[in-house]
């Protein structure tokens, strides 16, 4: 089967709707949408009616249209400045290409009808150094972006605290059933008031708890669930876990680890608005200040990669943090296009 190409709107074109300066107050809000888009049109996922549904709302608005096509020249921006630095730094590049080993999350989409009079260009839905959402997590139904945390309340007992970078779907037809999927960060949930088993799923397994109160952190395929109150039940197809107040379980897609006593003050550092690390890799500190930081922070080389870092960084102190760890650890850095910092 030949390769797909999603057709993305080009400067100069005829079929181009400009936008004006009374316009431009308008525009942030709905080039949101138009960046879901332009995700959605690249996930390789895409029926028939997603594709009516998008035409309907390009020709909505003339804004639709601009916005889309500042989405696509904004993607299109970041491809080119990715590119330079993979073609510039065999670091970087490798890095790139042990990710390209990784699971896709599908073919390019062509959607040439659905855009319309574009000059065709592909756009790949794999996302390098982790700069856009993965596909999986684009029909959720609660999301935060990057340094975002909320609150929802999923009915009048269950509420939910999200960390940045968060998705979350629900589960369940009815009141009984009812539950959560955490496909991707951080949430602590308080179900202290529920008459009945609230259940939340995280990679392979689930957990179940009432009257309890309990956070879970799901990255890389690794879960850590940490229970603060109450009782909470783990369910792993390796094994079972009762965890009781101040206890926490990690697992993976294979294995689940034995009971452990856990840090509720550095699992809950992010409802401070902070992160907390005791003697914790170089490299996984800089993951953890990747969720909070739009962008990416790429450590270049191995010469520090088994140094370590004990801190406590406040989330809104990220760049003189990073300068903090330049300095002790005698690295350069160089700034790139899309938020993209290297350290060597």
């Amino acid at each position: 089967m030949p390769r797909s190409t999603v057709p993305v709107p080009r400067k100069g074109r005829e079929n181009e709707t400009m936008t004006t300066s009374d316009d431009c107050s308008k525009l942030p809000d709905v080039l949101k949408d138009a960046q879901a888009w332009v995700r959605k049109l690249t996930s390789g996922r895409v029926s028939e009616w997603e594709a009516e549904a998008f035409r309907r709302w390009r020709d909505a608005d003339p804004l639709h249209q601009s916005a889309f096509q500042e989405a696509a020249h904004q993607w299109r921006l970041l491809e080119s400045a990715v590119g330079g630095v993979l073609h510039s730094n065999p670091a970087v590049a490798q890095y790139h290409r042990k990710a390209l080993h990784r699971p896709r999350v599908g073919r390019r989409a062509f959607l040439g009808t659905a855009i319309g009079g574009a000059t065709a260009a592909g756009i790949a839905a794999y996302s390098p150094f982790g700069l856009w959402p993965a596909a999986p997590q684009w029909d959720a139904d609660y999301r935060t972006a990057v340094g975002e945390q909320r609150e929802v309340r999923i009915d009048e007992r269950v509420a939910v605290a999200m960390n940045t970078r968060t998705s979350l779907r629900r589960t369940g037809d009815s009141p009984q059933t009812a539950g959560l999927e955490l496909l991707e960060g951080e949430a602590q949930v308080d179900v202290s008031s529920a008459q009945q088993f609230f259940r939340m799923t995280a990679g392979v397994g689930r957990v179940s708890a009432q009257a309890a109160e309990f956070e879970v952190r799901y990255l890389d395929g690794r879960t850590r669930i940490t229970c603060l109150q109450g009782q909470v039940l783990i369910e792993h197809p390796a094994g079972q876990r009762q965890l009781q107040r101040r206890q926490l379980a990690v697992y993976d897609s294979r294995s689940i680890s034995e009971i452990a006593a856990a840090d509720v003050d550095g699992a809950l550092a992010w409802r401070r608005g902070e992160m907390v690390f005791t003697q914790a890799p170089l490299p996984a500190v800089l993951d953890e200040i990747n969720r909070y930081r739009p962008g990416r922070v790429v450590l270049v080389g191995d010469a520090v990669r088994d140094k370590t870092v004990t801190a406590r960084i406040r989330i809104v102190d990220i760049e003189t943090a990073l300068l903090q760890i330049q300095r002790s650890f005698d690295l350069s850095a160089r700034s790139l296009p899309a938020g993209l910092l290297l350290l060597s």
